[in-house]
């Protein structure tokens, strides 16, 4: 049966890289962003939800989430934040519960499942058996931010901060892997934590 990998980090720690480099060594990659953008765009399961919640501002007309105005919202309003991701991760659920099964049916040894609100979920923590955290230190996360997403220092702070706090992804983790260095640094770490995992579970030891 193959177990479930929680792949988690905070915003510019580096977890699509290592979600990238576990899609080529072929292993099932389940992706909760990808899945939170498909049940908020024009006809998603969660825009009902999110108009009725929010107001019809909050919905473009094209029947999508108007990201950019509920980002401002959530940061600066915490319940505003918990009620979008109520609506979102209900929306998500039966998605999920699909990808897992496939997943679980694919015949490799484990998957992955690419999630960013992993540790303050509990829901997304019971479908993992264990918890990969890429950790960062944070004026990297902030210059990181700022030149993949042109955010200013004090967005990239906010963003940052709006998430779960570094010590509390680093208690919750099985392992840990550090992504402080260049790019190439960091991608051979992640393929030889994966390819020691993957030999764990051919000898059964996982």
């Amino acid at each position: 049966m193959c177990w479930i990998l929680g792949l988690t980090g905070g915003a510019g720690s580096g977890k699509s890289t290592a979600a990238d480099i576990f899609r080529e060594l072929g292993l099932p990659i389940i992706d909760a962003d990808r899945i939170s953008r498909a049940v908020t765009a024009a006809g998603g399961a969660a825009g009902p939800a999110i108009r009725q919640a929010f107001g019809p501002e909050m919905i473009e007309i094209s029947g999508a989430m108007n990201r950019a105005r509920m980002r401002e919202l959530v940061f600066r309003d915490p319940e505003a934040r918990k009620k979008l991701e109520a609506i979102v991760h209900s929306a998500m659920k039966q998605v999920l519960d699909d990808e897992f099964a496939c997943a679980k049916r694919s015949g490799a040894p484990f998957a992955v499942y690419d999630c960013p609100l992993l540790i303050e979920s509990p829901q997304a923590r019971a479908r993992v058996d264990r918890i990969l955290v890429i950790d960062v230190p944070e004026y990297l996360q902030v210059e990181r931010l700022g030149t993949r997403s042109g955010l200013a220092p004090d967005a990239a702070l906010r963003l940052i901060r709006a998430q779960t706090s570094r010590r509390n992804r680093l208690q919750a983790a099985d392992d840990v892997l550090v992504n402080a260095g260049t790019r190439e640094d960091f991608a051979r770490r992640v393929r030889h934590y994966a390819l020691r995992l993957l030999e764990a579970a051919e000898k059964h030891h996982l």
